[in-house]
């Protein structure tokens, strides 16, 4: 199996096929990558986010903005509000900012309500005054899916698009992952077994600071959440399961998975207590 490694969005991407990849179709994955980080990322000053965090008005988007103002509206609304994509200025207050500060300004701040003072509608977005649009939910599985696409339509049916964690896989063997530990990167909790579809994690330890700090926040009080500590979603796509990784942090995994049943989902989320709740599929692979 060929591999095809580089960096984006601030972490390590691989994409491994069972077929070669030509010059052409690295450049195009490349291409994408470049793309979608100047539009979405927080982290670079030139990025069009970036420049919406300082000014306000009205913004022309690409076409992706479409499906992720979609979503952002559906989990908004079935998390009650504790999933938004208004939540960059929350996590920059608490240090989790473009430069990394991880030093907070002041104490936790709950994101702006949904289309209070800023809307997104499609490809549009209108900001009553600057603000910070964080799509880190779902942001990198979007990507990996839009990878998946450039692979599909160059020809390959097999292959492996690894987001540092943020897994689609094609073909018709399935693979195994293991699921990481949260508080032991060396160690783990279990196994599930991936065919066609995508997995995807999400876990406080990875970028944690300070007191208890870390990036998974509830948008209502803009506060980490403490009573979860890991989670794992499976579903059709990377978008939709890198996204439900991150609202099982703020809802029920049975209620999410009613909601997206579209989508196929499997969950599991790990809880401070040391307790574990999720689908079949995830329980039985965990280790006794």
């Amino acid at each position: 199996m060929e591999s095809f490694a580089f960096d984006a969005l601030g972490t390590r991407f691989e994409v491994r096929t069972t077929r070669q990849l030509g010059p052409g179709v690295r450049q195009e994955l490349l291409r994408e990558t470049e793309r979608f980080d100047w539009v979405w990322s927080r982290f670079r000053p030139d990025s069009l986010v970036a420049q919406m965090r300082a000014n306000g008005g009205r913004w022309d988007m690409p076409a992706e903005s479409e499906q992720l103002a979609r979503l952002y509206a559906r989990l908004y609304r079935v998390t009650q509000g504790a999933m938004s994509p208004w939540i960059g200025s929350s996590l920059e207050r608490l240090g989790y900012g473009p430069h990394y500060e991880l030093v907070p300004t002041g104490a936790p701040e709950p994101a702006p309500l949904w289309d209070d003072d800023h809307v997104w509608d499609g490809v549009v977005v209108v900001l009553a005054h600057p603000a910070v649009l964080d799509i880190g939910a779902a942001g990198k599985g979007l990507l990996v899916d839009r990878l998946g696409t450039i692979l599909d339509d160059a020809g390959h049916d097999a292959y492996v698009v690894d987001g540092s964690g943020d897994i689609l896989h094609a073909g018709a063997d399935p693979i195994r992952a293991a699921l990481e530990h949260p508080y032991d990167p060396e160690e783990a909790i279990g196994v599930v077994e991936l065919a066609r579809g995508a997995l995807c994690a999400s876990a406080g330890n990875r970028r944690a600071w300070g007191d208890g700090f870390h990036h998974l926040l509830d948008a209502r009080t803009g506060a980490p959440v403490r009573s979860i500590v890991a989670t794992w979603a499976m579903a059709a796509d990377a978008m939709t399961a890198d996204a439900l990784a991150t609202a099982l942090f703020v809802a029920p995994g049975a209620v999410l998975a009613a909601e997206f049943h579209d989508a196929a989902p499997e969950w599991l989320q790990v809880f401070s207590d040391g307790h574990a709740e999720g689908s079949q599929v995830f329980l039985e692979g965990l280790f006794s």
